[in-house]
């Protein structure tokens, strides 16, 4: 996941732009951002196909200390006379680890436009043909384990029971589940209707321009196992957990 700050005109205090896949990275890649920037209390403007399950929770609790803002959308700059001007788009994708990014907000708001989408943990490597796979009981402990992880990260951040029954009740050969606006409500996802709360005086006129590319596939990862901490070479059906080799599991 890239980090980086969006500055626009007077009366705008700018936001965090986050936008890729987490990986084992990502936390560091924060707390190098961070460094000598003041983010108290900043809106962190989300567009993400998920990512590693216990990199992701660490970040989200770094965003909840920081007392961040969340919503969803896609940075843009629109070039006029008088100069750049930034603005936020909300057609914009959420999925996977980056909703339970969105719930460490303080603050939460979901543009009407903006896609989150959920399914369940799954072991990567094996989401091409889920049903045919083996698997071992060293990779249900994984998969339980994780389960239980972003369990009470759920609570701990104010997400509801039902956020986490409708999230893992999406197998990966089925399509990602798309969350209706009742549902963000009932999963605690939204705390308000009013993008001003999360983003004061944004300038929404250049929105149009930009170009939410559709993500009928995306990148997904459960585990912060990773090996390599890297990206896949191509995106899976559905979550990965991978136990590093060479290694025991994480504790």
């Amino acid at each position: 996941m890239k980090f980086s700050f969006v500055a626009c005109e007077l009366n705008c205090r700018g936001w965090i732009s986050a936008v890729g896949v987490v990986t084992a990275d990502s936390p560091k890649d924060f707390e190098e951002f961070e460094r000598g920037r003041d983010l108290r209390g900043a809106t962190l403007v989300l567009d993400s196909s998920g990512g590693s399950v216990n990199d992701s929770i660490a970040l989200g609790r770094r965003f909840r200390e920081l007392g961040l803002l969340t919503t969803v959308g896609v940075s843009v700059v629109a070039h006029t006379p008088q100069g750049e001007r930034a603005s936020v788009s909300g057609e914009a994708y959420c999925e996977s680890m980056c909703v339970f990014l969105l719930l460490s907000g303080k603050a939460r708001y979901v543009p009407e436009t903006a896609h989150v989408r959920v399914h369940q943990i799954w072991m990567g490597d094996r989401a091409d043909d889920a049903k045919a796979a083996s698997y071992t009981a060293q990779d249900l402990m994984i998969v339980e384990r994780d389960v239980g992880r972003l369990a009470k990260y759920t609570f701990d951040m104010g997400g509801s029971g039902d956020l986490l029954a409708l999230s893992l009740s999406v197998p990966p050969w089925e399509d990602l589940h798309e969350m209706s606006p009742s549902e963000l409500r009932l999963a605690n996802l939204v705390t308000t209707d009013a993008v001003a709360e999360v983003l004061p005086r944004v300038d929404t006129t250049a929105a149009a321009v930009a170009e939410a590319k559709p993500k009928a596939v995306q990148d997904r990862f459960a585990s912060g196992e990773n090996a390599t901490g890297e990206p896949p070479a191509k995106s899976t059906k559905t979550a990965e957990a991978v136990v590093p080799t060479g290694a025991a599991p994480a504790q």
